[in-house]
């Protein structure tokens, strides 16, 4: 594959083709690779986020992987939206506990005017005066309410692609691809900076995998966060048979993602639960330098905050 060896030769014209040769190359190759990268271009250290879901259940798309979904039924029912004083809480003890982004998430299908609004712009200000970044999820949203978020200090606004274009309309029928790109686009228009990436273990190839990332690398520029999601099949979800994902698998796209978008924030996200410590370092060594910290995601387990703590002291990283 062509090398990257300086900043001003970073990509935004790979090709699947390439990209899957990338992503199916030896494991050890490949892991080496991103790492010689990772130590090129980017942070050293792991940054830690937590995330916390302000708004829960009854949202209107129909995600196959989502149980906060109003079409399947789970146990996950829906609840008020959290008041601006527990939200700013929250991200006053985020921060006591070490993390310096905190991510609010809301179960919406899009941002509508109202209240509900502009208490979240009162919590993404809020956050920001702690200092710490902000990052915001919240389904699609307008030019308008982009610019205000803007204004309010959001750092960053997480709208995954999830999987492929030719794969997501088995994953979600209720908005297309092209909702999701062109949302995309109106962050990056305010000058908030994108987070965005997507799941693996859907039922997908790994050529799905490859075009997803194909499309997140050919953005330009890159999204600054790259969240990796290993499916957690919940009961209820119309995925809620899948298999666990190989933790190698997680290894390869994490290590992938280092290689195509050097500069980026590859976060190891959704499933790392189901991980052991010695795949969590290994995700880490191919590229991975951030963690979502805190014991849930939204509505889903994530390891215990002391287990995070001793595995990165463990390996020199707090």
């Amino acid at each position: 594959m062509p090398q990257i060896t300086a900043p001003s030769a970073l990509r935004h014209n790979w090709t699947a083709a390439e990209i899957l040769d990338i992503l199916q190359q030896p494991l050890l190759d490949l892991v080496y690779q991103a790492q010689t990268l990772h130590r090129q271009y980017s942070a050293s250290d792991i940054q830690l986020a937590t995330l916390l879901s302000v708004k829960t259940g009854g949202c209107a798309e129909n995600c196959a992987y989502c149980p906060q979904s109003a079409h399947h039924e789970t146990s996950v029912t829906p609840e008020p939206i959290l008041s601006v004083e527990t939200v700013l809480a929250a991200a006053r003890a985020a921060k006591a506990n070490g993390a310096d982004r905190f991510c609010m998430g809301w179960a919406w299908r899009e941002i509508k005017d109202g209240k509900a609004f502009d208490e979240m712009l009162q919590m993404v200000s809020g956050v920001r005066q702690l200092g710490l970044e902000a990052c915001v999820t919240a389904g699609m949203l307008n030019d308008a309410q982009a610019e205000r978020l803007a204004s309010a200090g959001l750092t960053a606004y997480n709208h995954n692609l999830d999987t492929s274009p030719e794969y997501y309309n088995q994953v979600i029928t209720t908005r297309s691809y092209g909702n999701r790109l062109e949302t995309l686009d109106r962050v990056r228009r305010a000058g908030i900076t994108l987070c965005c990436g997507g799941i693996i273990g859907m039922g997908e190839t790994r050529l799905d995998r490859a075009r997803m990332l194909e499309v997140l690398a050919n953005l330009t520029p890159h999204p600054e966060s790259v969240p990796i999601n290993a499916l957690t099949a919940v009961a209820g979800t119309p995925l809620a048979n899948q298999p666990p994902v190989d933790p190698l698998e997680l290894v390869r796209i994490c290590a992938t993602a280092r290689i195509l978008m050097p500069q980026a924030r590859v976060r190891l996200s959704a499933g790392r639960s189901q991980l052991s410590r010695e795949a969590q370092v290994l995700c880490l060594m191919a590229g991975v330098n951030s963690i979502f910290y805190g014991e849930k995601l939204l509505t889903t387990e994530n390891p215990e905050q002391d287990a995070d703590r001793a595995l990165l002291a463990a390996i020199g990283a707090l």
